[in-house]
């Protein structure tokens, strides 16, 4: 009797090894399909049409099994066609980046562009669109093998035309970088050069906390004693009148720059008391001007104190200017804040202060109506130091004519094409553009050569043409420039020294030597922007002594 425990292993074993068969045959059967063998020799073995049959049959079969799968050729097609369409959009890159760095004129954009077609042309070959279009299909490896060739040809005169022109697009892209950073920097420092302007000139038109307490005590001081200080109702004193004297006119707002300019000019007097000051300030700051030259003799000196608006004649009937302020068109180029009105550059940022169109900045063109018993008169601006004594000014010849200034012209700067719009014809037909200008500071006045040859009638004509500023930008030397065009006398250059408020390159000698020195420009000396090595020159004359200074703490 058979052991059942025998006759389990024994079958189990029959089992494996029936298995195992199976799986052989099977593999070899894929392999059949897999590696089929084509190269037979003719004189090797013979066919009959049967086989032939069965052979197509077998490679029919394999072809479609490889189709529902995976061409093994297709990863290769789809490789030299990505290698293809990376090289082409690789050249078109290098010609945009030829056409950004402004390489038009050279070979390279059409190179590059003419690669990038060569790409698509290749891939458009109906031989090669063939084997991307029919996925079903097996791909040809004969087709693939010729375009692999013409891909890496390609391939390879593309690297080569990059790799010699890379160095060309470097240079070509460091010179562009810095090109546009060259433009970056000037568009910044543009910008803060306006910007500084701006601040510069905000800086120069605002009052000190210390001047503004100054004039309302001073004003305080004048309202708490009227009698005083006022001159209502009491006589003019002679000297004012007297043609004999030596007459100055000061018209200013500033009542401590007011006070300098006399101060230093009676302290370097040799005869103090023979000097006349005619000093004209607004409504606002009569008082306190009033209260200052009052608070000490001024070593004899006369000093009238008077507003602007006592001068009844100065009207908008008479005066253009005044009659200029009431046009709705200046008002909105000064007083509306819009867009339109916003400032373009420093000077339109300088003319836009509406100073440049206050009566007191006016009053040079109305002496002889103003002092109609004086025949000369010495006009000083309220930013000047005196350091000498001036009389000998009176001394000088006029040659008949009416403004004695000293020139500022040399070379090309500070010619009237600089101060007037020569492309007016009215300009240009009646002044010359290379004529050397002069300065408004300290300016010597023969009143009789004035009444003579008109000059307040010319200048209200030039003003009425200019409302319109078309024929030169707002202020008072240019109509100065034109008013006294054949009548100015130049002066020697050490009588009026300039640039004090702007220039610090001015010699120490230069300054020692002048009767006047000018603090014109934004750097006022009562100003903390004031240049440092000028500014002892302005406030050796400031009465820092008097109670009314001290509790404003001037000066600190």
């Amino acid at each position: 009797m058979v052991n059942p425990r025998v006759l389990h292993s024994r079958i189990s074993t029959f089992t494996l090894f029936i298995s195992a068969i199976s799986i052989v045959f099977c593999t070899l059967f894929a392999l059949s399909f897999l590696f089929p063998t084509h190269s037979y020799s003719s004189n090797q073995h013979h066919y009959t049409g049967s086989d032939v049959g069965v052979s197509h049959g077998f490679e029919s079969i394999r072809r479609s099994i490889l189709a529902l799968k995976t061409d093994p050729l297709k990863p290769r097609l789809d490789q030299f066609r990505k290698q293809a369409d990376d090289h082409r959009s690789l050249a078109l890159v290098y010609a945009s980046y030829a056409r950004k760095l402004k390489l038009e004129s050279s070979k390279l954009v059409r190179i590059f562009a003419e690669l990038s077609r060569n790409f698509s042309d290749l891939m458009n070959k109906p031989q090669y669109r063939t084997l991307f279009n029919s996925d079903a299909s097996p791909v040809d490896e004969s087709v693939l093998r010729q375009m692999e060739k013409e891909v890496k040809e390609r391939i390879k005169t593309t690297r080569q035309v990059i790799n010699e022109a890379k160095e060309s697009f470097d240079n070509q892209l460091k010179i562009q970088k810095l090109k546009d950073t060259i433009f970056s920097v000037n568009e910044q420092l543009t910008k803060a050069k306006k910007q500084g302007a701006f601040s510069s000139l905000i800086a120069a038109k605002s009052i000190p906390k210390s001047l503004h307490c100054l004039s309302m005590r001073l004003m305080e001081e004048r309202i708490s004693h009227p009698d005083k200080y006022s001159s209502e109702g009491k006589p003019t004193p002679p000297a004012v009148e007297d043609p004999n004297l030596y007459h100055y006119a000061l018209f200013s707002d500033n009542v401590v720059a007011a006070s300098v300019v006399v101060n230093s000019a009676t302290k370097n007097a040799k005869e103090p008391w023979k000097h006349v000051f005619h000093v004209v300030t607004d409504k606002m700051n009569l008082g306190a001007m009033q209260v200052m030259f009052k608070l000490k003799d001024y070593n004899g000196a006369h000093i009238e104190v008077k507003a602007v608006e006592e001068y009844k004649f100065l009207n908008s009937s008479y005066v253009p200017v005044l009659r200029q302020l009431e046009s709705a068109n200046l008002q909105r180029f000064y007083f509306e804040n819009k867009l339109e009105n916003a400032t373009k550059d420093t000077t339109n940022m300088k003319f836009r202060n509406p100073k440049y169109l206050s009566i007191l900045n006016h009053l040079r063109f109305y002496l002889p109506e103003m002092y109609p018993k004086l025949h000369k008169i010495l006009f000083l601006d309220d930013d000047i130091v005196v350091q000498k004594d001036l009389t000998g000014l009176w001394k000088i010849d006029m040659d008949g004519k009416v403004n004695g200034a000293v020139e500022t012209c040399f070379g090309s700067f500070h010619r009237y094409a600089q101060y007037m719009n020569f492309s007016h014809p009215l300009i240009k037909a009646k002044f010359n553009p290379k004529a050397c200008a002069w300065a408004y500071g300290m300016n010597f006045f023969d009143l009789d050569a004035w009444r003579r040859e008109k000059c307040t009638e010319e200048y209200h004509y030039w003003q009425n043409l200019n409302e319109n500023r078309t024929l030169w930008k707002l202020g008072t030397l240019p109509p100065g420039l034109i008013t006294y065009y054949s009548t100015t006398k130049p002066l020697d250059k050490s009588w009026h020294v300039l640039g004090l408020g702007y220039n610090p390159s001015i010699s120490m000698d230069e300054i020692k030597n002048a009767a006047v020195v000018h603090f014109n420009g934004n750097m006022k000396p009562w100003l903390d922007i004031a240049m440092t090595q000028f500014k002892p020159l302005w406030t050796k004359y400031v009465d820092y002594d008097l109670d009314f200074f001290q509790a404003c703490n001037f000066g600190i």
